[in-house]
């Protein structure tokens, strides 16, 4: 347990010293906020407004507090994931220089390198995501709150589950990497995709049903509902508050993916969890599994 705690502190301070991998991963976040909130904050305010019924008008604060949480919902989701393949580069960069070969030459078994790598890159991606909620919590504070205390320790539940998730996914990819070409190319692959397939970008109800059927397979699209859920929670019941129909309700959670449907069939925020959770433990165990199969070198 002293050799896995030691190689811990060791990973976490290296990812933290490497100016590189810690500020790609920390700026990730912010950028994501600031391109959102001054690109697409506008776009979804005025698609909000044109799907209201004829001469029902929302307050501003509302209109922003919905737009607000359908943002920080869904960097969070993107980030959880993304942030985790940046920590979790040192492990290939120890394979890329040769530092992995002198940690063998120590008695150090792959089990226990393989444990400090992963433990590590959760560590550090937490302490950034749980930041960026932080961030993302102000945000929507300042243009409109209607979240719950219930909704915003969920929404911290969701970033937990989702960092572990893409701790596990970074893990298991990472794996089978051991060059800095091959770094670039799925940091680049994951940054550039990750955020279309799991629903965060373009919301789902817009693709077309037979990619809707494909990517509710796929555990991110159930983070991303989770987060969608409790992020926008509040507003949506403020809405129905002001007088908004309960059917038109339903559909904005519909068109924001706080429903996510498997083949027609409503998926609930209890299973949600339970795929999210499942897909995270398979993961894990496949990369243990990987892990005990390579033979000590």
């Amino acid at each position: 347990m002293t050799t896995v705690s030691i190689l811990i502190k060791r990973n976490v301070k290296l990812f933290f010293k490497d100016k590189g991998m810690f500020f790609t991963a920390l700026v990730t976040p912010g950028i994501l906020l600031v391109l959102y909130a001054t690109f697409l904050g506008n776009v979804y305010r005025d698609s909000f407004s044109a799907n209201l019924p004829e001469g029902f008008v929302l307050s501003e604060k509302v209109l922003d507090g919905l737009v607000g949480g359908q943002l920080i919902s869904s960097i969070l989701a993107v980030s959880c994931v993304t942030v985790a393949f940046c920590s979790n580069f040192l492990m290939v960069q120890d394979r890329a220089n040769g530092t992995i070969k002198d940690l063998r030459i120590s008695p150090v078994s792959s089990a226990t390198l393989s444990i400090s790598y992963y433990i590590a890159t959760l560590f550090s991606t937490l302490i950034i995501c749980f930041a960026a909620t932080a961030i993302c919590l102000v945000y929507v504070a300042l243009v409109g709150w209607y979240m719950s205390v219930a909704d915003v320790l969920l929404l911290f539940l969701d970033v937990l589950l989702l960092v572990l998730f893409g701790t596990a996914l970074s893990s298991l990819i990472d794996f089978f990497l051991s060059t800095q070409g091959q770094i670039s190319a799925v940091g680049t692959i994951i940054s550039a995709g990750y955020g279309f397939i799991c629903g965060a970008y373009m919301p789902i109800s817009s693709f077309g049903d037979g990619l809707q059927k494909v990517v509710a397979f796929l555990p991110g699209t159930y983070g991303t509902a989770l987060c969608r859920n409790h992020a926008l929670g509040g507003v949506l019941a403020q809405m129905q508050e002001d007088g908004l129909p309960a059917e038109l309700i339903e559909g904005l959670k519909d068109l924001l993916d706080c429903h996510v449907y498997f083949f027609d069939e409503a998926v609930s925020v209890p299973m949600m969890y339970v795929i999210l959770g499942g897909a995270t433990v398979l993961l894990v165990a496949a990369y243990i599994l990987l892990n005990a199969l390579k033979k000590d070198a």
